[in-house]
Parts: C-alpha cells; structure tokens; sequence
C-alpha cells in the first residue's frame, strides 16, 4: 500500500473518480512509474493550504507474453465457406 501526499486539486479529483469507478490510476514517485487502485482520498482538515492524503494499493505489472505463445489469427479457418 502506498499512501501520496498532494495539495493539487486536479489530481486528487482525477483519484477521486478513478476510485469511484473502480479504475486503476497511475501516479509517478521519485521517478518510477505506481499504477493500483485507489483504496481511500482523504483531506487533512486542519492543514493550511489544502492538503489531501490518498491512498494507492499497486497492481503487478502485466508480463509480456513471447510472439511464439500468442494465438494465431483464425481467420483461415472459415476461408472455405465463400467459395
């Protein structure tokens, strides 16, 4: 779980609607590259200006499979059925 600090509005409006519709959003950190799901938005109350923690679970990232592993096209298959 990681846990952002932000005073920028527009960010934390772009978590905010991530988490509400239930989508991963992605956040650059000391020059790495987080994507996850937004667990909670929170305003600190008594911060002045207006400071926001939120609250990131990351996802793995997605492995690449190798060219020999990916489905052939089956277009060939029904090839015979116009002629």
């Amino acid at each position: 779980m990681i846990t952002i600090e932000t005073a920028d509005q527009k960010e934390v409006r772009r978590f905010r609607i991530a988490q509400f519709n239930g989508r991963t959003a992605t956040v650059k950190l000391d020059g790495s590259t987080v994507t996850g799901h937004v667990r909670s938005v929170v305003e600190a109350a008594s911060s002045m200006p207006q400071r926001w923690t939120i609250t990131l679970i990351p996802t793995p990232p997605k492995v690449a499979r190798p060219a020999h592993l990916r489905s052939t096209p089956r277009t060939h298959l029904f090839a015979e059925d116009y002629f």
